[in-house]
């Protein structure tokens, strides 16, 4: 079978990587060009997916190929720029990486520039296809540990990086439940970036939800990390981890393991792919709710925003959030966070090809 549509991938780096899996791995898509900045960069990625047009300048991709799908998988900061600016050129779909963008007002962009172009957004919370997620979407739905109560998740590595998914699967494991509220505390003593931009040393939120259920994020602090949440109800308890899920009910003892029924590794697994055939069948109107839409990535950004904002002006936060410059960046350039350790670092610089460091403008 011939692949139906046409994908760009825009920055050729680790994610691009994984985006290019699922769509060389999905039998309706096709990678015909891709751009990066960076010569070398781009010369491995083309060669290492087989794409036959490579550019050094996005938008003369965009131009030139009559793309139906576009995958934005550069640093952070360029997420609502490259979206918008794609948007423009009206493919089908724009999946853009998570974070969805490193403001509210960014990612608010981003969704108005795709529906005034009639493009499709997609944000890459592509754990939305772990098969142990929705599993226990499934079973919370269909009450299998009662009213949900509490939820807990314990990240490292950035609230705006690893915390995302944390923060999206407790939505998704609610039905997409909407929050009300977020306080949150942050602690920021080290000029600490990731993928370009301002992120906290150490984080935790509390999440009220509509449903009655209060969330926990946490970053850097038990020293626990999961993909996913510990979860309490009425009748039960849920842990899932990564692609991992089990859980207890009241009408049988002991722990209920989760065997998912294509085997998928606790990594990765082959979410990129499923995201990668969700998006074929939202295009061709088998899905009206894309599990992965704007719209969902927005209110993972905003909680997270939330925790920021909470942080900055020292109350409870309801939703949803007027504020829609970053919080922490106010809150540092206003010195309500001040640095106390100075020195600009990035953790993510190790990703950085060349002699440049990820502060210089040409290297992100």
């Amino acid at each position: 079978m011939a692949p139906k549509y046409r994908v760009g991938v825009i920055a050729s780096g680790r994610i691009a990587r994984e985006h290019g899996r699922g769509w060389a791995e999905c039998e309706h898509t096709d990678i015909v060009a891709c751009a990066d900045s960076h010569p070398e960069a781009l010369a491995s990625y083309a060669q290492d997916f087989n794409v036959k047009s490579t550019y050094l300048d996005y938008r003369e991709m965009m131009e030139k190929e009559n793309l139906d799908i576009v995958s934005v998988c550069s640093w952070d900061p360029q997420h609502a720029e490259m979206t918008v600016a794609a948007a423009a050129y009206r493919p089908k779909v724009i999946l853009t990486e998570k974070p969805m963008a490193i403001s509210l007002g960014e990612g608010e962009a981003m969704i108005i520039a795709c529906k005034r172009n009639d493009v499709k957004l997609a944000i890459g919370h592509q754990r939305r296809f772990f098969s142990s997620w929705t599993e226990a979407r499934r079973l919370i739905a269909d009450g299998a540990i009662g009213e949900v109560e509490r939820l807990w998740t314990g990240v490292r590595a950035g609230m705006m990086n690893t915390g995302t998914h944390g923060i999206d699967f407790q939505a998704y494991a609610m039905s997409d439940c909407p929050a009300e509220w977020v306080m949150g505390s942050v602690e920021r003593k080290t000029d600490h970036h990731i993928f370009g931009h301002r992120v906290e040393d150490r984080c935790c939120g509390l999440i009220g939800y509509a449903n009655g259920a209060t969330g926990v994020i946490e970053n850097e602090l038990s020293g626990k990390y999961m993909v996913g949440a510990l979860l309490y109800g009425t009748k039960g308890m849920m842990d899932v981890q990564g692609n991992s899920l089990k859980y207890m009910t009241e009408d049988k003892a002991g722990w209920q393991v989760f065997d998912p029924p294509d085997k998928e590794d606790t990594g990765y697994g082959n979410a990129f792919v499923h995201q990668a055939y969700g998006i074929c069948e939202w295009i061709e109107g088998k899905v009206e709710d894309y599990r992965g839409n704007g719209e969902k990535g927005k209110a993972a950004l905003e909680i997270m925003m939330a925790v920021y904002e909470s942080a900055r002006v020292h109350e409870r936060v309801q939703l949803p959030l007027q504020t829609r410059a970053n919080p922490l960046d106010v809150a540092v350039e206003e010195g309500r966070i001040p640095v106390e350790r100075p020195g600009w670092w990035d953790e993510r610089s190790f990703l950085v090809r060349g002699e440049g460091m990820s502060w210089m403008k040409d290297d992100k």
